[in-house]
């Protein structure tokens, strides 16, 4: 058994949907598919989120686009007089819209999980019928009552033991070839939605794995594999064909888009192969993840991390940035979920370039300003380069103004500002 992850850009387009169909009607083995919204739809659904619970008057609109993009998506792929289609969308048009008609609860990761997973809930509901419209055998599985969490809303914790448990009674194989399913989103016990972290659809299709002790992953992309820069940003860039787990992790961490953060464990902790291959392209072997017992020759890999927030923390006391005061500023971050991706410490400072989360990040900064004078550069980006070489760092870095600047045997990293 197989598991194939197809992402938002793989599924944005009724042509894409088409797409999905024609590479997994040739696989033989038995498969779980793990499908994204589509598209943009998330960012769109967030919007609508943050319209509801802020109570904007451009709540409608937004829905609307919502709803006019999934029925433009299903108009191509059905024919006018499907009416099993459209009777489905429209039960999940009402079941959101009567969401919003009520008064948001005072959480804000709440109301996003319940909003948000209706993009998955859309895609894989018009993905489901069209393969079924294709004659293919397709079980649909409705996914938060298989991978079961905490109420972590936003970053949910999956139960692994009980998520054991339901995923194998679900997920059989006795007849059907193909089971058809949500990433990113998942339940609690007590049937709440929640989800595993922007772009978790990757940490789904590598729990499913894991659960059900797949051959492989494919995680399909609108990339020919892993490659050593993103090539809307850099030229040239290269393939890479093979890759370590460790490695892989390292790149998430650095900001790598390319597999979710948390991919990996899952796989490595029962040695799963992950492959990453192309939608458009899938006869090119692409890149494979696993565990090598020999040291792979790696190009450099540099990685920009977009969207950061460089912070620095001076005590107002004048006191040493010492263990204790670390802790309550680490405190605080987790308070409000936000992210570090770089710290720098000096005898009375502390820097870190965080994630920008505009519906948090200005509460936070006055609830540090009790404690600290606080210094912040928005719209900086933060630099990666893995495998560096002096000439690769002169040649992306140059005369631009360094923010911060950290170097170890491996990685060099570089706050400095968006372009």
């Amino acid at each position: 058994m197989k598991v194939y992850k197809f992402g938002g850009a793989s599924v944005k387009s009724a042509q894409g949907v088409r797409n999905l169909q024609a590479i997994i009607e040739h696989e033989s083995q038995p498969l779980v598919v793990v499908v994204s919204a589509m598209g943009k739809m998330t960012n769109a659904l967030e919007q609508v989120v943050n319209s509801f619970f802020q109570r904007k008057p451009d709540l409608q609109r937004n829905l609307e686009a919502v709803m006019s993009y999934h029925n433009e998506i299903a108009k191509e792929l059905f024919d006018a007089e499907d009416d099993s289609i459209h009777g489905k969308l429209d039960d999940l048009y009402t079941e959101l819209k009567e969401m919003l008609l009520h008064k948001p609860s005072l959480s804000y990761d709440y109301e996003y999980d319940r909003i948000v997973s209706f993009g998955e809930l859309l895609s894989t509901t018009i993905i489901s019928e069209y393969l079924r419209s294709c004659g293919m055998p397709i079980e649909f599985v409705d996914i938060r009552n298989c991978l079961i969490t905490d109420g972590n809303y936003r970053e949910a914790n999956v139960d692994m033991n009980l998520s054991k448990e339901l995923c194998r009674n679900t997920i059989s194989f006795d007849t059907p070839k193909v089971y058809l399913t949500q990433g990113f989103i998942a339940g609690t016990e007590t049937n709440q939605t929640t989800t595993l972290g922007r772009e978790g659809s990757d940490y789904t299709a590598a729990l499913l794995a894991n659960l059900l002790d797949a051959e492989s992953v494919t995680i399909w992309k609108d990339v020919p594999g892993v490659m050593n820069a993103d090539p809307k940003y850099f030229d040239p860039v290269e393939i890479i064909p093979q890759l370590s787990y460790k490695e892989v992790i390292e790149l998430s961490y650095c900001g790598a888009s390319v597999i979710h953060p948390k991919t990996v464990k899952p796989l490595q902790n029962k040695k799963i192969p992950l492959h990453v291959k192309s939608f458009l392209q899938p006869h090119l072997e692409g890149s494979i993840v696993h565990e090598y017992p020999f040291k792979l020759e790696l190009p450099p890999i540099y990685i920009n991390k977009r969207n950061q927030v460089l912070l620095t923390l001076t005590p107002r006391d004048f006191s040493f940035i010492a263990e204790e005061k670390l802790s309550k500023i680490f405190g605080v971050l987790a308070s409000y979920r936000m992210k570090s991706s770089l710290i720098q410490t000096s005898a009375i400072s502390f820097s870190l370039c965080i994630d920008y989360n505009e519906m948090h990040f200005q509460k936070m900064i006055e609830e540090l300003k009790d404690e600290y004078e606080v210094l912040y550069n928005t719209d900086v980006e933060l630099l990666s380069i893995r495998h560096y070489t002096k000439e690769i760092v002169d040649q992306l870095i140059g005369e631009r103004l360094v923010f911060v600047e950290q170097r170890n045997r491996l990685t060099a990293r570089f706050v400095i500002p968006s372009m």
